[in-house]
């Protein structure tokens, strides 16, 4: 279209604004039902991950990268997508989900340019892993103390020693400071967790130990010494 427009350009300026719009407004819906979905599908893979369930894990997670992958797709057409809050909040349940079931799983952690995710949607992601790694250790606890506890908890100080160390705007990172401040209480309260865990383990040890050197004791009656 000219730089200029006089009145009799008017008229094809306005079926140029309503079909641009019109286009948009149909990306908008598109992409406000992918992130649903991708959502769902991310919180699906998290549940059977804590299940044990690594074969349902990895297929909502082939979901969910198909999703982001359309969902992005539509954000690089129109950026506006891409910089509003469902998009973003939706990739970052994606990384969430990614980044926890590799992690449960011991396996090597994706990266962004791997995942297609900028730096702060994949902080935030990880961010919010630390919470899912501490329900795994709960369960974990449940039944005694666990070095799989203990490799988690070495995942969570990582995480948060990267996080403490990210003082930027939250225009830059998506208000991850808020997010860094949660994952400290979080680490400290599963350490603590831990800690008795083990204080708890070592202390039945010790008393197994020492029922195993004290003299066994017969039920039976002694014998009477007047017969």
């Amino acid at each position: 279209m000219a730089a200029e427009m006089r009145l009799d350009d008017f008229e094809a300026f306005a079926r140029q604004v309503h079909a641009a719009l019109d286009a948009l407004n149909q990306a908008r819906e598109a992409a406000l039902t992918q992130a649903r979905q991708l959502t769902r599908a991310s919180a699906y893979a998290i549940r059977a991950i804590h299940r044990s369930e690594s074969d349902q894990a990895d297929a909502f997670l082939a979901q969910a990268r198909v999703l982001a992958e359309q969902l992005q797709g539509l954000a690089q057409t129109y950026p506006q997508i891409f910089y509003a809050g469902y998009t973003q909040d939706a990739l970052k349940e994606y990384a969430e989900a990614t980044l926890t079931c590799a992690i449960i799983e011991n396996r090597p952690l994706p990266t962004p340019e791997a995942l297609n995710l900028d730096y702060a949607i994949y902080l935030n992601g990880l961010a919010e892993v630390v919470g899912e790694l501490r329900r795994r250790c709960l369960d974990i606890l449940r039944q005694g103390y666990s070095e799989e506890a203990e490799r988690l908890l070495t995942w969570m100080d990582e995480i948060y020693n990267l996080l403490v160390t990210l003082d930027y705007p939250d225009a830059l990172t998506n208000n991850l400071r808020r997010q860094t401040d949660l994952v400290r209480g979080i680490v400290e309260r599963t350490r603590g967790d831990l800690t008795l865990s083990l204080r708890e383990e070592r202390l039945q040890q010790a008393l197994n130990r020492l029922a195993q050197q004290l003299p066994q004791t017969s039920d039976e009656p002694a014998p009477d010494s007047r017969l």
